[in-house]
């Protein structure tokens, strides 16, 4: 049984990634830290893909019961979600060590999805600092390119291997991993509508995504949720992006896309992945519901300005 150390006092934060070989070796390591945490009564969350909570499961039999268990593929699908489920546990839990796994990365996610999830494994490192909490992040090492196992080793401090756990060298701080993950967007594939817009134009803009949202793939319901998403992100270039924008809209493959551009910036990386107070006058609400209703959020913050691609899955 793999033995991962426990916070050693109050503000202690241990993040570890579990590299596994197969599935006899992730359930021996995850299932270990599991009966661990229960032993030593502190409250667990499983948030792993479907076929690995079964898995778990069956291993940990009467002891399951003690578990939360989330599906990763849907409580993650945008890994900008991810963040908050994470945190809100820990909350739910202010005077216990909260322990949690979390599978952000799996065999089959997009690049762009793989780019998202390394984002905010980077990002769990500052929005837990200060917090008596253990978040386990276990990665197929056959099944994942040898890259997304590097970027591993630079968003963990420690790593087991082989069942060593081991301090990551290649470890590094936020900004360095956020800054290589803004690589440039691709180029949109077919056709485009653009809108530009301005201040006492945001109805406009609402009216201008309804009609184009009409004319897609998207089911009544998710078009509403297009719209709404647009609207938040325009309205945001309207108060804190200098008053204009730019929305682009196209079809995707199975999905569509809109594109959000201002002249704004991000002061804050977790802007949007923390649920914001309710007496927060400025708390990212807007950041906060796109992510809630995207499939995936695509955030490039430059010199020039702030991007927003938005994902939404017809299905």
């Amino acid at each position: 049984m793999i033995t991962v150390p426990a916070p050693a006092g109050p503000g202690a934060f241990v993040h570890p990634a579990l590299f596994y070989q197969d599935l006899a070796e992730y359930v021996a390591g995850v299932a270990g830290f599991v009966r661990t945490a229960l032993s030593a009564d502190e409250p667990v969350l499983v948030a792993v893909p479907g076929p690995h909570l079964d898995a778990l499961r069956g291993s940990l039999g009467a002891d399951a019961s003690e578990v939360v268990w989330t599906d990763m593929t849907e409580a993650g699908r945008n890994p900008g979600r991810i963040l908050a489920a994470l945190q809100d546990f820990a909350d739910h839990h202010p005077d216990r060590a909260a322990r949690i796994v979390g599978e952000p990365i799996w065999p089959g996610r997009t690049p762009a999805e793989v780019r998202e999830a390394t984002r905010h494994e980077a990002l769990i490192n500052a929005a837990f600092e200060g917090r008596r909490a253990t978040v386990l992040c276990p990665y197929d090492v056959r099944g994942l390119s040898a890259a997304v196992v590097a970027d591993a080793r630079r968003t963990h401090p420690t790593v087991i291997e082989k069942g060593r756990d081991l301090p990551s060298a290649a470890y590094t701080d936020v900004a360095a991993v956020s800054a290589d993950c803004d690589v440039p967007l691709p180029a949109p594939d077919g056709d485009v509508l653009r809108l530009d817009y301005a201040h006492g134009e945001l109805s406009a803009v609402r009216q201008q995504a309804e009609n184009w949202a009409r004319g897609s793939a998207l089911t009544p319901a998710r078009r509403g949720d297009l719209v709404l998403a647009v609207s938040e992100a325009a309205a945001n270039s309207l108060s804190h992006g200098g008053g204009a924008g730019t929305l682009r809209l196209w079809a995707a493959g199975a999905g569509v896309v809109a594109e959000i551009q201002d002249g704004g910036h991000l002061a804050d990386p977790l802007a949007g992945r923390r649920r914001p107070e309710l007496a927060s006058a400025n708390g990212g609400r807007g950041l906060w519901m796109i992510h809630q209703l995207c499939d995936l959020v695509e955030i490039r913050a430059t010199d020039r300005g702030l991007t927003l691609r938005l994902h939404m899955a017809t299905l």
